[in-house]
């Protein structure tokens, strides 16, 4: 088998460029072979990592087959690769990686009269289904990563989910392919006659040779093939020719899901829609152990569910660690050591009901659990079902340095009537190598995804896993179960093929992949004659982190890098239809500009043995330059990784090298320049309008023309605060301190006027603190000595302002959460910062709290009444606190009806929207989901914002004027 050292020598170079340029002159899409891209792609979500040659990102299958005759012509490997997302390392390996998901992610038809759905191989699961949603159909299989797995990744993997019970697996689903063979030849796959199968054999060509040699492989080992597959029906691994062997048509498409890239590359699928169910409810059992829930199976089995999910105390207990997910833990019941999610899904609400009764009425017969929850409507099930989808991720989140949660043994598969049992011999196995490990998965078809936590640095650790991979391995067989039942073999499994097959079986799949790839091209090493489970692994290989000083701290193990490498590569920031994360990756579809990538990009540049100088490299700037600073990482991610304080620190150790450029002063300096611009209004805001100074203003500083500027406003908030005449109102609640920050102040002061008049009338001593800059626009440009210098003052002096412990509260989300958030990292061992982190509050919160007291009475007649507030989030208020005091504040205000986008970003990011280069790329973002809300809305709809950057963004993308919700609260209030 030919294969290409990650470390190549000086005549594989001379190949590689060689092979780059071929590329360059045959492809219409890009291709990439800088040091860079190459490590981001050399690892999947597995433990794995290989740094392939280069990578190819082909439009179309001409472009797939172009790569796959150069690639040959060099003796170099392929690797198709969808999103990423595999868990054992099938997307990863020496020589050329194919991204299909970037250009080849069109739907090319619905036929809704059959039901079928012809698609390119990138298009991500999630988007399939809403192209169908309208017609009432839906793609069967389920997975939890169905937000960004590719249609082609999971027929290359054979993927399920939560809802095989009902729908089976991808094979089930799969018609007819469109392939590129190993020798670059297009093939159509689909079920033939015999007569036909016949005529094809026929041809002088490879296809000719697959349907010639096949039937003999078929016949020669008919008897291995019926007895050497495992009789549970979920399985992933191997080649299938138990379902070549079986009566009916010789169906070739079929028989390539699985194959994990081994035989051919897919470019286009013909696949099955099934009906999409008008309804679902879901039973969540509470157990006080997961053995409980588990035993609890059979009776939700027995009331014909479409999906029964388990979840234990490890994930519960992360999930409440996290804000995006932390609204599971209100609607529980108690402290569960286990639920048990029962889904039933179908057109008649009533008899879903009926069955969820029926399920709590047994398990309260035969006693299992202690409390039932039902969610009937939709609301009730969001929480649940976001929880749900991201068990992996919150489980990685629970990593502690290079001690991860593995996945090596995490997709075993018996029969339901054995899962207790087995569950339990599986717990025995880690207890008796002192191994802890987090439980979940699909208990309707007897599969649990059971991680434990290792460190792979340490070789005694790995050879304990070895040992348990081993172990677990002959307990599966000794259940007559399966070894991979939805996560394919990958590098993880397929060593242990030849055993678990026989070797007839085995030897008959070796066949098989020497009649589709005779030369071992097609993404060797997987299946069939594949290296030991313990080679690759990523971490070993990883050198140790080069000590040395930042600006900003990192609390993680491992610092800097330690932060980068929270990163697990599970891909959920390269979903692209909802939430905030990664704004960018959504318009670029680009894996370097996910949080993923970026944060692989970091890790390489940190590992360096100058890792000061490799943070300052122009192409780790490149990729690191469209990260808007959103930071919904922070909070999406749920591992937390927060690029938004890497970038910082990153382009400060840029600026050390190359300088920094007068933009990012200016930028840096915006509470000044605001002032100055106050102070000189209405003279200030001409040259926002003229020409011929925008063009300079491009030219020099890189400030787009396209952008309208904000307009200062002479009468700011401090004028207004000392010069106006102030009605006395009894002071009831003590002392706020009032952030008057940049924006508030000097270009929106209405909006602080709001605040205040609103905070006094609820009984609030307001005392306003302008007096300095909390430091964010520096620290977004990486002038991070210069926020610090800021933080210090703005914190000591407010945590001498109003009385200990009052709150501390402002307008600006981006402004306020920095004190409670980038202040810490700023200065750690501060107490005045600490003191004010504690302090801060959101004025909603005050202002919900001074309605529900009575302290403020909002009219029912107000101009809103009636109408419908549509509500665009800040991202950094998401990231730090959510919105939910945001959201109840507007549900105060009598006869409105609120309805929140989820819109993600809104593309303007502070500077990142008015810089020139950066522009296009602002309003790309805003054109995803937000400008599209606001123009559906009716002209009665009144917009809402709690950010300066979204209010700007809004009016210039949208059309429309978005108001603060304090605004709103002032305009509805009694003024009696």
């Amino acid at each position: 088998m030919t294969t290409v050292s990650s470390s190549r020598t000086a005549g594989e170079h001379v190949t590689s460029q060689d092979l780059m340029r071929k590329l360059g002159r045959e492809l219409d899409g890009e291709v990439a072979f800088d040091d860079y891209t190459r490590r981001l792609f050399a690892q999947d979500a597995s433990m794995y990592s290989i740094t392939p040659m280069g990578v190819v990102f082909p439009r179309h299958a001409g472009d797939v087959a172009a790569a796959v005759a150069a690639a040959a012509e060099h003796r170099v490997p392929v690797v198709p690769r969808g999103a990423g997302t595999s868990l054992a390392g099938q997307t990863i390996g020496p020589g050329l990686v194919l991204d299909l998901s970037r250009h080849m992610n069109r739907i090319l038809e619905i036929d809704a009269d059959n039901r079928t759905a012809r698609v390119e191989v990138g298009v991500v699961q999630d988007q399939l289904n809403r192209a169908a949603a309208p017609l009432g159909l839906m793609f069967g299989p389920d997975t939890s990563t169905s937000n960004r797995a590719t249609i082609g990744g999971m027929i290359g993997n054979n993927s399920a989910g939560s809802g095989s019970v009902r729908y089976g697996m991808t094979i089930d689903h799969v018609r007819e392919l469109d392939v590129v063979l190993s020798d670059a030849s297009l093939a159509h796959l689909a079920p033939v006659t015999e007569a036909e199968r016949a005529r094809r054999a026929q041809a002088a060509t490879l296809e000719g040779d697959i349907y010639r040699q096949l039937p003999e492989i078929l016949r020669r080992n008919s008897s291995a093939i019926a007895e050497g597959f495992p009789k549970f029906w979920r399985r992933a691994g191997g080649y299938r020719l138990d379902r070549l062997a079986g009566d009916g048509p010789f169906d070739l498409a079929k028989f390539v899901v699985g194959s994990e890239g081994t035989l051919v590359v897919a470019t286009q699928a013909l696949v099955d829609l099934v009906p999409k169910p008008l309804c679902t409810v879901i039973a969540v059992g509470h157990f006080t152990s997961t053995p409980a829930a588990i035993a609890a199976t059979e009776d939700a089995l027995s009331c014909d569910p479409a999906a029964v999910e388990l979840m234990d105390r490890t994930i519960l207990e992360l999930s409440r660690q996290k804000i995006e997910y932390a609204s599971l833990g209100t609607i529980l019941e108690g402290d569960p050591g286990a639920l048990l999610f029962v889904t039933f899904s179908g057109d008649d609400e009533r008899r879903l009901v009926g069955q969820l009764n029926q399920l709590t009425a047994l398990w309260r017969r035969h006693g299992h659990g202690y409390h039932t929850l039902e969610a009937v409507t939709a609301d009730q099930q969001a929480a649940l079902l976001k929880v749900r989808k991201s068990s992996l991720g919150l489980l990685m989140a629970a990593s502690a340095g290079s001690r991860r949660p593995l996945a090596f043994i995490e997709d075993t598969a018996v029969d339901p009537v054995h899962l207790a049992e087995y569950t339990q011999r599986f717990k025995a196995i880690l207890d008796r190598h002192d191994l802890t490990a987090g439980f979940y998965g699909h208990c309707s078809v007897g599969c649990l995804h059971i991680r434990p936590f290792l460190d792979l640095t340490d070789p005694a650790q790995v050879h304990t896993m070895r040992s348990v991979a081993e172990e677990i391995k002959d307990l599966v067989r000794e259940y007559g179960g399966v070894n991979s039942s939805e996560h394919g073999d990958g590098l993880a499994r397929s060593e242990f093929n030849r055993e678990l097959f026989g070797d007839g079986l085995y030897e008959a799949m070796r066949q098989v992949k020497r009649v589709f790839d005779p030369e071992d091209r097609m993404n060797p090493g997987k299946i069939v004659d594949a290296p030991s489970m313990t080679d690759n692994l990523r971490d070993p290989a990883l050198p140790p982190a080069t000590p040395f000083p930042t600006r900003l701290s990192f609390e993680v193990v491992g610092g800097m890098r330690g932060a980068a490498d929270r990163c697990m590569n599970i891909g959920l920031c390269r979903k692209s239809a909802a939430g905030a994360m990664c704004p960018s990756y959504m318009a670029t579809l680009q894996e370097e500009h996910s949080t993923r990538g970026r944060a692989n990009a970091l890790v390489n540049a940190l590992s360096q043995p100058d890792p000061r100088t490799a943070l300052g490299d122009e192409r780790l700037h490149e990729i690191l330059d469209l990260c808007l600073g959103c930071k919904a990482c922070k909070s999406e991610c749920p591992l937390g990784v927060d690029m938004a304080t890497l970038k910082s620190e990153t382009l400060s150790h840029h600026h050390d090298l190359h300088g920094t450029p007068l933009r990012s002063r200016i930028f840096g300096a915006i509470r000044s320049l605001n002032r100055l611009g106050s102070a000189t209004a209405p003279l200030s805001n001409l040259p926002g309008r003229m020409r011929p100074v925008r063009r300079l203003m491009d030219r020099l500083i890189g400030i787009t023309p396209a952008r309208p500027l904000p307009r200062f406003t002479r009468a700011n908030l401090l004028r207004w605060f000392r010069r106006r005449t102030s009605t006395a109102h009894p002071v009831t609640q003590g002392t706020v301190v009032f952030l008057a920050d940049s924006f508030t102040t000097f270009t929106e002061p209405g909006i602080g006027q709001a605040a205040i008049e609103l905070l006094e009338l609820a009984g609030w001593q307001v005392e306003l603190e302008a007096g300095g800059c909390c430091g964010r626009s520096s620290l977004s440009k990486g002038l991070i000595d210069d926020a610090q210098h800021k933080a210090r003052e703005l914190a000591h002096t407010l945590s001498a302002r109003g009385e200990p412990g009052s709150p501390i509260v402002g307008c600006e989300p981006s402004c306020l959460m920095t004190l409670r958030d980038e202040h810490l990292a700023l200065l750690p061992d501060d107490v005045a910062v600490k003191d004010v982190a504690g302090r801060v509050r959101q004025v909603e919160e005050l202002l919900a709290e001074a309605i529900d007291d009575g302290r403020l009475r909002l009219r029912a007649d107000s101009w809103l009444a009636g109408r419908r507030l549509l509500y665009h989030g800040h991202c950094h208020q998401k990231a730090e606190v959510g919105t939910t005091a945001t959201i109840a504040l507007l549900n105060r205000i009598p006869g409105v009806t609120v309805d929140e986008l989820d819109a993600g970003c809104c593309g303007m990011a502070g500077s990142f929207g008015f810089e020139s280069e950066h522009y296009d790329l602002s309003m790309t973002v805003g054109n995803d989901r937000l400008f599209p809300a606001i123009r559906a809305a009716s002209e009665d709809t009144v917009v809402v914002a709690t950010g300066v950057s979204c209010r700007q963004q809004i009016s210039h993308g949208g059309g429309r004027r978005a108001l603060h919700p304090v605004e709103l609260v002032r305009s509805a209030l009694h003024t009696t």
